[in-house]
């Protein structure tokens, strides 16, 4: 697979995967030398090999950058229905989950376009407590740069896709 001809198709199973768990997987290496994977809900692929994340919640993932640019974003596909149709077939018609490998750049202020389109994402809990608390005032966004995608493969199932 190939992070600039299948982008599309990248872009693709990561939004499924966003769908039936409403977040990713980022893993970083801290000073110590141990892994770290922080839960993100805000990840949006942009160009080919590129996407970014507004950085409000976490932790630990900025203090790791510092020392060790190195990322993995997985993307799962856990929807239910997928995996049974698939078990049901003896395949899957698609990547169950998705690997992309890169370094995590510098810390900016998001653009409008960048707010706008996390907002459309977000807009339908709106109405919620939660919505503000959590939403209201994302401003930072920490950029991404991959040239990896590892599709993870799950034997005989996963034998005929490309």
């Amino acid at each position: 697979m190939d992070i600039h001809k299948d982008w599309a198709m990248i872009r693709r199973i990561f939004a499924q995967s966003f769908s039936s768990s409403s977040h990713y997987a980022i893993a970083s290496v801290g000073e110590d030398g141990l892994p770290h994977v922080t839960p993100i809900g805000s990840l949006m692929l942009t160009e080919p090999g590129k996407g970014l994340f507004f950085e409000k919640f976490t932790r630990q993932l900025p203090v790791n950058i510092r020392y060790n640019a190195n990322i993995c974003v997985l993307a799962v596909n856990s929807g239910r229905w997928f995996w049974l149709k698939s078990l049901l077939k003896g395949r899957f018609d698609n990547w169950p989950a998705l690997r992309l490998k890169g370094v995590a750049g510098e810390r900016r202020d998001a653009t409008e376009d960048e707010c706008q389109r996390w907002f459309k994402r977000v807009n339908a809990m709106s109405f919620t407590k939660g919505y503000d608390l959590m939403w209201k005032d994302l401003c930072q966004v920490r950029e991404l740069y991959f040239h990896t995608v590892e599709p993870v493969k799950i034997g005989a199932m996963t034998k005929g896709l490309l």
